[in-house]
């Protein structure tokens, strides 16, 4: 089987890339990704060798460029990966998202509709359903209740994609996943900023009161459930995948710091997110009882990974904290009093 992944250079999608040709070695796959600042080919170190796995720098709005490569190497799967996904740099640029989650989307449809692509993955999020009062969970035909730039790019481009199944009869299914940590992944979001920070022994801006409650799955395992939506996942539909792991953000926080040998006095607490969704929840019951995935890996055991990850691998993380990086974290953290605030080691 040939899969064709967008946005393979990226944290979730690098993670199944290596997955892919680890544990299925008849498979190959084809990865197209842009490479922004989020998409490293040194997440994918190693493979470059490998005769199952290919590269292709590109935009996935380059029409052009799609079309070409699904007629040049006829996949059997897509699984769309490629995104903008931060939802702090949708709040303070958002003509990005809507250009790459939804003009990107559209692009990749019409070019796997024209190309009889076998089956087409959309790799979604939670954020679309918006903020969950306890104790629901959504399913997945819960109300769709974006809150930010990001999320709505995304709700979108999931409808979109589920009418070219009833339109056109694509073979089109959507996923829908919880927040997500690992290795490798860019160290805007919340674990893997905290993780730097506190080995740097410098501030971590919490936003609000840090108790923003949000269902956690490592990365490995948001991977295994897409691979079995692909295989065993019927067209047309949607599937959460959620970790079976609600936390508040404050509360990994002091995990994170007790896991560093960092003093809580590191906390620093910011002005909130505008329009910060207070929590999410998702009801993994479908994708279980259809596919039999479930997640295997808990939260303490993930976050340990991690943590000993970002701590063996500090040359990496050193390198991606460069350029963009520096930028967007002085554009988001200047007016919120945390930049340079630090402890003294001793």
């Amino acid at each position: 089987m040939k899969f064709l992944v967008t946005g393979g250079a990226g944290f979730i999608g690098s993670c199944f890339v290596r997955m892919i040709l680890r544990d299925r070695q008849g498979d190959s796959v084809v990865n197209l990704d842009k490479l922004t600042y989020s998409g490293n080919l040194e997440n994918l170190a190693g493979l470059d060798q490998n005769p199952r796995y290919s590269f292709v720098q590109g935009d996935i709005c380059d029409a052009g460029l799609t079309t070409a490569l699904m007629r040049d190497e006829k996949p059997d799967v897509i699984v769309h990966f490629a995104a903008e996904s931060h939802v702090d740099r949708s709040i303070l640029s958002p003509d990005p998202v809507f250009q790459t989650n939804l003009r990107g989307t559209f692009t990749l449809l019409e070019a796997a509709r024209v190309n009889g692509i076998g089956r087409f993955v959309h790799v979604s999020t939670d954020e679309v359903y918006g903020s969950i009062d306890p104790p629901a969970e959504a399913n997945e035909n819960f109300p769709l209740r974006p809150s930010s730039p990001y999320s709505a790019s995304k709700a979108g481009s999931d409808l979109l994609a589920l009418s070219y199944f009833t339109t056109y009869k694509m073979p089109v299914v959507v996923t829908r996943a919880s927040n997500n940590y690992g290795p490798y992944q860019f160290p805007e979001k919340l674990i893997p900023l905290m993780i730097s920070n506190a080995l740097d022994n410098v501030a971590l801006p919490v936003y609000g009161d840090g108790q923003q409650i949000r269902d956690w799955l490592y990365v490995e395992d948001h991977c295994r459930g897409i691979l079995s939506v692909a295989l065993k996942g019927r067209t047309g539909e949607i599937y959460n995948i959620g970790g079976n792991r609600s936390i508040a953000n404050l509360e990994v926080v002091h995990k994170i710091l007790e896991a560093t040998g960092r003093p809580d006095t590191l906390i620093r607490y910011v002005t909130d997110r505008p329009g910060h969704d207070r929590r999410y929840a998702l009801s993994s019951e479908k994708i279980l009882h259809e596919t039999g995935w479930s997640p295997q890996t808990t939260f303490e055991q993930g976050l340990a990974r991690t943590i000993q990850w970002y701590r063996d691998n500090t040359g990496w993380l050193e390198r991606v904290k460069s350029g963009e990086y520096q930028k967007f974290y002085i554009q988001n953290y200047s007016s919120r009093d945390v930049l340079n605030a630090s402890i003294d080691r001793n």
